[in-house]
C-alpha cells in the first residue's frame, strides 16, 4: 500500500489540504479533513500550520506525530473517532488550544500524556468512548476547563482535583463502572453543578441586589402585559412531551388534517 494511502487510496496531497480549508463564523482559517479515510497523518499538512482549526475525525489514524507542535495558533483540535492508541507528548505545547475532542478512539491511560495539564486555555475536553480506567489527577490543573467527556469508559473513580475544578459546567461521566455508591455523583454531575441557592436579601451585596431587583421588576412588568385567558385551555390531542409524542411534526399536520 502506498504511503498516504488508507484502504480506499485515498491521497492527501497539498493541493487536496489547501482545497479544504474554510473560514469558520468568527473568521479563522479551518483546516476540514474529516470523513476522508486517512490511514497515517498527511506530512503536506505541516505547510499549513497556521490554521486556528484542524478537523481530522472520523478518519483511520493510529497516531499523530509529534510534529502536532508545529501548529501554535490552533485554538480547536477535533481528532474523534479515529483509532489513536496514544497522543504525542508535544500537544502539551499547543498553548492556545480551547476545545480538544478525542472521544471515540482506543486511549487508554497509560498512553494518556500528563501534558494535557498544560493546556491552560483549555475550555471543553473530550475522552468518552475510550479504554481509560484512570483520569490522572494533574487534570485538576485545566482551572479554565468548562466541559469535560468521560463517557463510556472504564473509569471507577474520578478525582476530587477534576470534580471540583472551579469553572466546570458540565461532566458526562455516564456508563462507567463506577461503584454504586459513587453512580448518583458521577452519572448526573449536573445537579452537582447547577445547584439553586435561596438567600435573603440582607445577605446579598448592593450590586447584586440591584440586579436581583430589576430582573424581578422585568418578570412583574412581563407578567402584567400577558392577557388572562377566559377559560381553561384544553388541548385533548396533545401527547405528554418527551414521552410518547411523535417526533416526525409532519405525521402530526397529516394526523388534523384527516380529524
Amino acid at each position: 500500500m502506498a504511503k498516504g494511502k488508507g484502504p480506499k487510496g485515498k491521497k492527501i496531497t497539498l493541493k487536496t489540504a489547501k482545497n479544504s480549508i474554510r473560514i469558520s463564523f468568527d473568521g479563522g482559517r479551518r483546516l476540514d479533513l474529516s470523513k476522508m479515510g486517512i490511514t497515517t497523518f498527511p506530512k503536506c499538512i505541516l505547510k499549513l500550520a497556521d490554521v486556528d482549526e484542524l478537523d481530522l475525525s472520523r478518519n483511520m489514524l493510529k497516531k499523530i506525530p509529534n510534529s502536532i507542535e508545529k501548529f501554535q495558533k490552533l485554538r480547536w483540535l477535533d481528532l474523534h473517532s479515529n483509532q489513536l492508541e496514544e497522543l504525542p507528548k508535544t500537544v502539551g505545547t499547543l498553548q492556545n488550544l480551547f476545545y480538544l475532542n478525542i472521544c471515540n478512539n482506543k486511549l487508554t491511560s497509560k498512553n494518556l500524556p500528563e501534558e494535557l495539564n498544560l493546556l491552560k486555555n483549555l475550555r471543553i475536553l473530550n475522552l468518552g468512548l475510550n479504554c481509560l480506567d484512570s483520569i490522572p489527577p494533574t487534570l485538576g490543573a485545566l482551572k479554565e476547563l468548562k466541559e469535560l467527556g468521560l463517557f463510556d469508559n472504564l473509569l471507577t473513580t474520578i478525582p476530587n482535583s477534576v470534580k471540583t475544578l472551579p469553572k466546570l459546567q458540565k461532566l458526562n461521566a455516564e456508563r462507567n463502572p463506577f461503584p454504586e455508591s459513587k453512580k448518583e455523583e458521577y452519572v448526573d454531575p449536573i445537579k452537582r453543578v447547577e445547584s439553586l441557592y435561596l438567600v435573603q436579601e440582607k445577605d446579598l451585596c448592593c450590586s447584586c441586589l440591584k440586579t436581583c431587583q430589576e430582573e424581578r421588576g422585568k418578570l412583574n412588568k412581563f407578567k402584567n402585559t400577558m392577557p388572562c385567558p377566559s377559560k381553561k385551555l384544553s388541548f385533548p390531542l396533545l401527547l405528554t412531551p418527551n414521552s410518547t409524542a411523535m417526533d416526525n411534526q409532519e405525521q402530526w399536520r397529516l394526523k388534523d388534517e384527516h380529524l
